[in-house]
């Protein structure tokens, strides 16, 4: 894993002229496989040839840890980003799979904080994203597992917004609290977000439960449901010890394979 060299001069934009398609995961649940989904995801979409930058908004960075990259020895990261002490460019760094990542480290929990007294605190990620590298195709946020202001940032940045959520009755709390606040951002600070809809995850198509959760949870919210469900198997655990997505890690398996049909499924709104 090693930083992106110093540009001579802005990277060339996107060939269509469109600035880059970002989209949130977020759920202010933990242990809903966000992170999972963020680093799956972006190695789907690198796969079809987009150019795919990856966003840690999370202190506990384990979308960086599972990329291969270790916090502790972070030099930059979305924290100086988001307190104005680097430029996104500056901060990226070069990932295997064909994604580029922002990483993330301890010092964001100190971020919220800082951004509390500042004006228009909800506004820093999207100018800064907006100053970024134009030549993405898509930026995908990994939100952190609350509904504070970094949240906010991401929401307020963001296209569209995707919630993972397993598939557990219990998994149903907070996603009304979620999609509240979703609503108040769309009023009041991103008129253009859309919620893109609920990605099943954590599934196990042998539990009845789980399919009775999967049938009602469209329905629940009057949201789409964004398919293949996403199974439950322990290659997801096994995956971040070598720094790597699952698509590398056991690129047969079925966990892989319903990530990149979900990708392809997102493919025409990117």
């Amino acid at each position: 894993m090693v930083p992106r060299p110093p540009k001579s001069a802005p990277a060339a934009p996107r060939p269509d002229g469109r600035a880059p398609t970002t989209i949130a995961l977020a759920n202010q649940k933990g242990g809903v496989a966000k992170t999972t989904s963020v680093a799956s995801l972006g190695a789907a979409l690198a796969e079809h040839g987009l150019k795919v930058l990856l966003v840690d908004l999370d202190p506990q960075a384990c979308l960086t840890f599972s990329l291969g990259v270790d916090p502790d020895t972070v030099e930059r990261s979305i924290h100086d980003v988001l307190t104005g002490a680097a430029a996104v460019d500056e901060v990226v760094l070069t990932c295997d799979e064909g994604v580029d990542l922002v990483p993330s480290a301890i010092d964001l929990a100190g971020a919220e904080a800082m951004l509390l007294p500042r004006p228009g605190r909800e506004y820093v990620l999207r100018s800064a994203l907006e100053g970024a590298d134009t030549a993405y195709d898509v930026v995908l946020l990994d939100c952190s597992p609350s509904l504070g202001v970094l949240t906010l940032n991401a929401l307020t940045a963001a296209d569209g917004v995707i919630i993972p959520m397993p598939c557990e009755m219990l998994s149903h709390r907070g996603v009304g609290q979620l999609l509240d606040t979703v609503a108040d951002v769309q009023k009041i600070l991103n008129r253009d977000l859309e919620v893109w809809g609920i990605l099943p995850t954590l599934f196990d198509g042998r539990s009845n439960h789980a399919r009775e959760v999967l049938a009602d949870v469209g329905e629940r919210y009057d949201l789409p449901v964004i398919e293949p469900p996403i199974p439950k198997t322990v290659r997801f655990a096994e995956a971040p010890a070598v720094g790597r997505s699952i698509l590398s890690t056991a690129r047969t398996s079925k966990g892989a394979q319903a990530y990149r049909d979900v990708a392809a499924s997102l493919l025409a709104r990117l």
